[in-house]
């Protein structure tokens, strides 16, 4: 039954990611490689009514449950009739949730009781709903785990490469791709699985051996597209893959789930997705299509044709901001990624600091502190009408610090292993999710976190309004730096703000931003008349100005303001 919400659609969406293995999890026993038994895991009943009244209030308005399709692990759940992986190819013991084995099924670790954990799963889904929230999660549609099988199949589903002919490398007819008479090597010790002929790998790299850095565990997916051929697209008649993957999306659709993020998607051909978008919404029109792409190039052709409501702006804004926050970099660059999309594709991009992919922006190998986000995530929320995404933990500064296992020491939260994180446990507090176990730091840095996630979805500018920059009036002025720092105007009928942000470290700012005539025009307003400038975020402070003079600002290193312009 389809149990889709109906919140009225705008793009200014607050994601909030929680990765299910990490996010429930209370267990502090953190032993490097251990096993479920030992470090425990989140369960989808861990997400219970406090948690969802938490995080509506925290200004959540989609929840993106990460890893909740079946995939690869070393724990052994025979005894429910799923198939064991074997450990050559699965990295970590809990391993990754993008080498899905099932993608009729959920993820047996995130259950209490295993026989009944799509039960489980559909609950949760209920109690999102009713608590306002909307679901998202991940579609992987390039590549499944070596060993796929589906053991939760409905009747008459026929699995994936189940009738291939395994002696040619490609046929559109086929799911894999193969390379006949090859063995696959594991890169690991030991070396145990058999697969002949080998199947190439979720990467695309077209060898029986892939490194231990490549996608070893995974392979890719056939989309009609010949790999061998300079990329053929044999597209008529349809695909038999693109069949298989489009009923997997209304599989989980019919269970009431908002919208997918697609993982990789840039990997898969276009066509494919305008096709199968346009499929899915002629049963469920809401639905939300959300695309992990990293190619500025295809950005257009993926939402235009595609079909895709948002895209990923990595290589845009948070490359830019990330330089910044790492004292390089300039204010410049925020203005370079503003003109690129301003107009066209500025409200189909997904902003973020932080995802699974990326490092914490506390940890040493980015930012070393977490307030150092404040601007950077003023601008990430402000810049444009599209949604915001945060990465669970990121508003307690977690900082991903040591060895868990598989993953490693690299800044980034385990997808591969059993662990607790150990910041968020604090605010977790056994299942309360009432910060108590939280520092004043942290405290103070979630505070800021929910104000700016109330601003907004309550802001009718942020959500709606148009961008006017200032940078080009503020070039040659005293005390301000435009590498360091940024400010700009969002504007409609009923509400203008300024937005001021400092970037540097190390000084504050002590200057007088000019808003030119023209802006004032374009807003509607008047250079002449008497502004009494509020900051409704952080401050509260008050600013009474002739617009014609200019805004006086005293900012601390690190600083921001988001001043409501109204006539005095």
């Amino acid at each position: 039954m389809n149990t889709q919400t109906t919140i009225p659609r705008t793009n200014k969406l607050v994601i909030y990611q929680a990765f299910m293995r990490l996010f429930g999890n209370a267990n502090t026993t953190n032993t490097i490689n251990g096993s479920l038994i030992e470090n425990g895991s989140g369960r989808f009943n861990d997400i219970n009514h406090t948690a969802l009244k938490s995080l509506k209030t925290f200004g959540a308005t989609h929840l993106w449950f990460t890893g909740v399709v079946e995939h690869a692990t070393q724990t052994d759940y025979s005894t429910f009739s799923i198939r064991p992986n074997d450990s050559a190819i699965v990295k970590g013991r809990a391993g990754s949730p993008y080498a899905v084995t099932d993608y009729y099924d959920v993820d047996p670790d995130l259950a209490d009781d295993v026989p009944n954990r799509m039960a489980e799963f559909e609950a949760l889904i209920e109690r999102t709903h009713d608590a306002g929230l909307q679901v998202i999660i991940d579609f992987i549609p390039n590549h499944v785990a070596r060993q796929y099988q589906s053991d939760a199949k409905p009747d008459g589903v026929i699995d994936l490469g189940e009738e291939d002919d395994t002696t040619l490398k490609f046929s559109p007819k086929n799911n894999f791709y193969y390379l006949p008479g090859k063995v696959f090597t594991a890169p690991t010790q030991p070396k145990t699985i058999h697969e002949s002929p080998a199947k190439i790998t979720g990467s695309g790299s077209l060898t029986e051996a892939p490194d231990v850095n490549d996608w070893y565990e995974t392979v890719k997916l056939n989309y009609g597209l010949d790999i061998f051929s300079n990329y053929q697209l044999h597209a008529s008649p349809v695909p038999d893959t693109w069949h298989k993957m489009l009923a997997i999306l209304l599989f989980w659709a019919t269970k009431g789930i908002d919208g997918f993020r697609c993982d990789m998607a840039h990997l898969v051909p276009v066509e494919f997705w305008q096709w199968a978008t346009g499929r899915v919404r002629a049963q469920y029109p809401t639905t939300l299509f959300i695309a992990e792409i990293y190619d500025p190039g295809l950005y257009h052709r993926f939402i235009r044709q595609g079909g895709f409501d948002y895209l990923y702006d990595k290589v845009g804004l948070y490359d830019a901001l990330r330089r910044l926050m790492e004292d390089g970099g300039t204010c410049y660059d925020i203005s370079r990624v503003w003109q690129r999309e301003s107009g066209d594709i500025g409200q189909n991009m997904l902003r973020f600091l932080e995802t699974h992919d990326e490092q914490r922006i506390a940890s040493r190998f980015f930012a070393g502190d977490p307030f150092v986000a404040i601007p950077a995530m003023v601008v990430t929320a402000t810049l444009h009408t599209g949604p915001l995404l945060l990465y669970f933990g990121q508003e307690v500064g977690v900082k991903a610090e040591g060895v868990n296992g598989f993953s490693g020491d690299d800044g980034r939260s385990t997808i591969f292993d059993y662990w607790g994180v150990t910041e968020w446990q604090g605010y977790l507090k056994n299942g309360a999710f009432d910060g108590a176990g939280l520092t004043t730091d942290q405290r103070r840095l979630r505070s800021f976190y929910q104000q700016l996630n109330q601003l907004v979805i309550g802001s009718d500018a942020i959500r709606h309004g148009a961008f006017y920059d200032l940078q080009y009036a503020n070039e040659d002025n005293p005390g301000y730096n435009p590498h360091r720092q940024y400010s700009y105007l969002r504007y409609t009928k009923t509400q203008k703000l300024l937005i001021v942000c400092n970037f540097d470290r190390h000084q504050p700012v002590i200057t007088t931003v000019r808003i030119p005539d023209h802006a004032f025009g374009t807003m509607g307003s008047d250079a002449r008349e008497t502004y009494q400038l509020t900051d409704i975020l952080l401050t509260e402070t008050v600013i009474k100005t002739i617009g014609r003079a200019g805004v006086p600002v005293s900012l601390p290193p690190l600083g921001v303001m988001v001043l409501e312009i109204q006539v005095s």
